[in-house]
């Protein structure tokens, strides 16, 4: 029997989410153990060790904390919607991963719109995978999920409760969410002290791909928000340096 909605649904229910998040989070995981050696944060991007210093602040310093974290909010979440899960999972996940990889050339798409950014930074295409790379694609893939994690799944609720109280109307609610994940994301990367020296034009490309983000995130799902993010990061950081 087919579920309410189909696939355009599908892709948004918190059990599809963690199907499709759960090789992720395992390739992530073992790679930072694996190509970290004796140093594996030294492959952690910011948005991890922010939510493992807010697990630490609990208690909670194992490393298996953080990923543990993540799947027991979509298992507890796809519990309470055990009634309307979808019925071919596998389908799903395949969908959502054309899906990630075609937004993921849209957002690289619209950046080269953007030419006097390549240009102005001097960047050239080039093509290698050597151990370095390695470690650089799996940063990228835990960007995607971490920084997803908070700027979307756990800002965006935190937001849009807080608007609502104020009795914002929804629509214009989900739009003010969207832009302030989209600055504090782009912001966030230029904090602390690996943070980036603040160029206007980066900053602004960044927000306009946090908005990005933010409308997959409302529209297609947490799971596709992912999946391009990640896809995103390592086709430009791959492919352009």
């Amino acid at each position: 029997m087919r579920r309410p909605g189909g696939y355009l649904c599908a892709t948004r229910h918190p059990w599809s989410c963690l199907l499709f998040l759960a090789p992720l989070l395992v390739v992530y995981e073992a790679g930072v153990l694996w190509l970290g050696g004796p140093q594996p944060e030294l492959l952690r991007n910011g948005a991890d060790t922010w939510l493992r210093w807010g697990l630490e602040s609990f208690g909670l310093s194992q490393l298996y904390c953080a990923p543990a974290f993540i799947v027991a909010v979509f298992v507890g979440w796809s519990l309470l919607r055990l009634t309307d899960r979808p019925l071919r999972p596998l389908n799903v996940w395949l969908g959502m991963a054309l899906e990630s990889v075609g937004f993921a050339f849209g957002l690289w798409a619209l950046s080269k719109e953007l030419g006097p950014f390549l240009e102005q930074f001097d960047i050239h295409l080039s093509v290698g995978m050597d151990s370095k790379t390695l470690g650089r694609v799996v940063t990228f893939v835990g960007a995607g999920i971490y920084e997803e994690m908070l700027f979307r799944l756990l800002l965006f609720c935190a937001l849009g409760i807080v608007f609502r109280l104020m009795g914002v109307p929804r629509i214009i609610s989900a739009l003010l969410v969207g832009i302030a994940s989209a600055v504090l994301f782009a912001a966030a990367h230029h904090l602390g002290p690996y943070g980036e020296p603040i160029n206007g034009y980066v900053f602004l490309f960044r927000s306009l791909a946090g908005f990005y983000f933010a409308l997959l995130y409302q529209l297609r799902g947490f799971g596709i928000a992912v999946g391009a993010h990640a896809c995103y990061d390592v086709l430009v950081g791959v492919l352009i340096v």
